[in-house]
């Protein structure tokens, strides 16, 4: 298999049959977090468990998500995206069965440890491998696709579950993920591009390091989040930033780091990196905050609250692809200034919103901040994924989806601070969002001086994957 195979994309048919089985992955897990998310109520009850117990069905998810991105798509430069993908597939499936089965909080927050393993093996290749799916003029597309996927997904997930809710037990929302699952990994053994393999081994310290510095972090700031005391996460966080240190310390001196510091060194990569962060931090404080204003303070029952909020993702999903198709034209820094700033009059249009203003005006608003989103996200993760060497690839990926988890963390960590702080802190948040959007926009601008994209060719030392 020859580099420029590679380099040029798989070809027709085959192309669409791998865009499906990705497609399916990626919407398996973002659907899953949404569905843990509504049916939590209902799965407490039935198990008889605390609020504060049963919150560990969705942060074991997230947690095993976090501390395993990074060295799953350092595992997939070393042994194939394919393989790792196709793993953390039948792991997802496995677990969601699992999932199914529990008949106790305990072994359904083990299943959903399991699960996250899973979702995490998916996500931390899917770029890379949408890299060496598409040619390199389409690879815009391609992330637009993902990105129109996710966010349409992310819309559903509450109808979905509500819809399965209404007729069946909370059981089903993990069940129905294994007929999927089955259907993804088949299409997946026939169509994924087989991709070259490297000759480094598996840095073990340096994944039990990131594991602890990403895990105590998050916990200490989602701990905050859900009312845990300060000085306990003053200890997590301080603990995190000592390991963190020692981290990088230990990546600086080799070839190709689990925790990618050499990708970091590109400006345009690290950027990219910085201006995904603040945007997933913008909307996650604004996600979080808007609907206490919209039930709390206008009035809104949750129902509605639901159908005012969903402009944002129907926008992001409409925009989304017609971005990434005009980001194999146009420069990243150029669509993803255009994309936060739009991002960012949405957010202070919001955070300005007058008390009596109708479903029509806030949706307006919630359409401006979703169409500033989708045209900045396909652009935006086009940049990261080809910024970095080709044999790279797969740093730039799991870097993509950890900056997009630690953002979220961040920005619901900056609601609950708030929150903590003024009696009513929606308009701060809305504020603090815009700010965000704000900085990511001159950032992104600030891109177009940062050059071109590296095209990396392959290492000399490589062999294809089995």
């Amino acid at each position: 298999m020859s580099a420029s195979t590679l380099q040029d994309g798989v070809p027709l048919p085959q192309r669409y049959w791998a865009v499906l089985t990705i497609g399916l992955a990626v919407a398996m897990a973002v659907i899953d977090g949404a569905i843990a998310n509504i049916a939590l109520p209902t799965i407490a009850i039935d198990m008889h468990a605390t609020p504060a117990a049963s919150i560990w069905v969705i942060n074991a998810y997230q947690l095993a998500v976090t501390v395993s991105l990074l060295p799953l798509a350092s595992l997939g430069e070393i042994h194939g995206y394919r393989r790792v993908y196709q793993t953390g597939l039948a792991v997802f499936t496995i677990a969601s069965l699992a999932c199914a089965m529990s008949n106790s909080l305990a072994m359904l927050t083990a299943a959903r440890v399991l699960q996250g393993l899973g979702a995490a093996g998916i996500m931390s290749v899917n770029s890379a491998l949408t890299r060496y799916v598409y040619p390199r003029s389409m690879l815009g597309r391609g992330m637009g696709i993902n990105a129109l996927i996710a966010a349409t997904c992310s819309a559903l997930g509450p109808t979905v579950a509500s819809g399965i809710l209404a007729v069946s037990t909370w059981q089903w929302l993990f069940a129905i993920n294994v007929p999927f699952g089955l259907i993804a990994f088949a299409i997946a053994n026939r169509t994924l591009p087989l991709t070259p393999r490297g000759n480094s081994r598996f840095d073990v310290a340096s994944a039990v390091l990131n594991a602890l510095t990403l895990g105590l972090l998050v916990l200490g700031v989602d701990g905050y989040a859900h009312g845990e005391g300060i000085v306990g996460t003053l200890i997590e966080v301080a603990v995190a930033i000592v390991l963190g240190v020692l981290l990088v310390r230990r990546q600086l001196d080799r070839s190709a780091p689990l925790l990618p510091v050499d990708l970091l060194r590109i400006p345009l990569f690290r950027m990219s990196i910085m201006t995904s962060i603040l945007s997933f931090a913008s909307a996650t404080l604004a996600f979080v905050s808007l609907p206490f204003h919209l039930q709390g303070t206008l009035g809104w029952t949750a129902t509605q609250t639901g159908l005012l909020m969903t402009p944002w993702p129907v926008a992001t999903a409409i925009m989304a692809p017609i971005a990434g198709r005009l980001a194999d034209r146009y420069s990243a820094g150029i669509l993803g200034g255009i994309g936060m700033s739009t991002f960012a009059v949405g957010l202070l249009l919001l955070a300005t919103m007058p008390v009596d203003a109708g479903p029509v005006g806030i949706g307006l608003r919630m359409a401006i901040c979703g169409l500033g989103f989708g045209f900045f996200q396909s652009p935006n993760n086009r940049a990261i994924v080809t910024s970095a060497p080709l044999h790279r690839s797969g740093g730039a990926s799991g870097m993509l989806g950890t900056a997009r988890l630690l953002g979220q963390t961040f920005g619901a960590a900056l609601v609950a601070l708030v929150f903590s702080l003024v009696q009513r802190g929606v308009t701060i948040t809305l504020l603090v969002a815009a700010g965000f959007a704000a900085c990511g926009a001159l950032a992104s601008l600030m891109r177009l001086r940062a050059g071109q994209p590296v095209r990396g060719s392959l290492p000399a030392k490589t062999t294809p994957e089995r």
